[in-house]
């Protein structure tokens, strides 16, 4: 299989050589085939080297027709910049993505790589994925796609997306499997320390960072839901407590959020949830009635559905802060 990346001004060279790498072990797991399984090449829309965030210098070849699959790194982007003015830079690179596609190559991304799919309109009618800082602002761009935040990794006719850096190894390891078998792929992954079967960045959210458009009304409908945390949700105390009916309560806080005062608590219930799984050893018990849940199984469910793991796994896994 002959695979592409794409080089261009500003990209992130991590999410380069980390998935390349990767495809040349799985090349030499697979020893004994008469020819390497995959084929890689560095490409650019133009054969000058390219100059990657940091300052980088990477020689490239010019992007060609010879291949089968093309991948589009990220590359260094603030949460609070507009892309727009960088995307403009980078329209030989939309061409060629858009070239690509139209003859048939498969197309994928890492991370904000995604934006330049959509500059090329391959995210129109296609579900897709970013990482989730900038999940809301991709959906905003490109309101054809369909924008999975919560997944790794999303494959929709021939388009694929994947999350935030890192998951350029999940993405060449889906490659290997796909291309190679479960076999080489597991044995790949084990050798590199590469995540086998991480399937949902929803583990990694930091509903924090999370940009928001609140007004006043609902920050101050938030805190105090949030300062309440412990107590039993009451839809009619809250709307007593700004003097409003229980109607114009759920119509304007839901208007100014998208969502219902005992939505938002419930993402703060596990987002407080995740803290203490992640720095204390409370048992869940205690954790439950920090936050005002008083059944175990409801709040494992709602855990699990809103994170993608249970709370034991969670604790394992991020122990301390750190991932495992």
């Amino acid at each position: 299989m002959r695979v592409g990346v794409l080089a261009y001004e500003g990209c992130l060279a991590a999410e380069i050589f980390v998935f390349t790498d990767l495809l040349l072990i799985a090349n030499r797991v697979a020893d004994g085939a008469p020819a390497d399984p995959f084929e890689v090449s560095v490409i650019a829309a133009s054969g000058t080297p390219v100059v990657a965030a940091g300052g980088f210098s990477l020689g490239v070849q010019e992007g060609h027709h010879d291949i089968d699959h093309l991948v589009v790194p990220g590359f260094d982007l603030v949460p609070s910049e507009d892309p727009t003015t960088r995307l403009s830079l980078w329209d030989r690179e939309i061409e060629l993505i858009r070239a690509c596609e139209a003859r048939g190559v498969r197309v994928s991304s890492v991370c904000v790589g995604a934006y330049l799919l959509g500059e090329a309109g391959l995210l129109d009618g296609r579900r897709c994925t970013t990482s989730w800082l900038y999940g809301a602002d991709l959906a905003s761009r490109y309101p054809g796609a369909t924008v999975r935040t919560d997944s790794l990794i999303v494959q929709d006719a021939g388009v694929t997306t994947t999350a935030a850096f890192t998951a350029a190894l999940d993405l060449a390891t889906a490659l290997v499997r796909e291309h190679l078998g479960d076999n080489i792929a597991r044995t790949t992954a084990r050798i590199t320390l590469a995540p086998e079967n991480r399937t949902s960045q929803s583990p990694y959210i930091v509903d924090s960072m999370l940009p928001v458009n609140h007004t006043q009304f609902a920050d101050d409908v938030g805190s105090w839901l949030v300062e309440r945390m412990a107590e039993p949700y009451d839809l009619n105390l809250l709307s007593d407590a700004f003097h409003l009916s229980t109607r114009t309560m759920l119509r304007k806080f839901k208007d100014e959020t998208g969502e219902s005062p005992r939505s938002y608590l419930q993402r703060a219930r596990i987002r407080k949830a995740k803290r203490l799984l992640e720095s204390t050893d409370w048992s869940l018990g205690k954790i439950l009635g920090h936050i005002g849940y008083q059944d175990p199984g409801t709040f494992r469910r709602l855990f699990t559905d809103r994170v993608g793991i249970s709370p034991a796994d969670y604790r394992k896994r991020f122990r301390k802060g750190g991932a495992g």
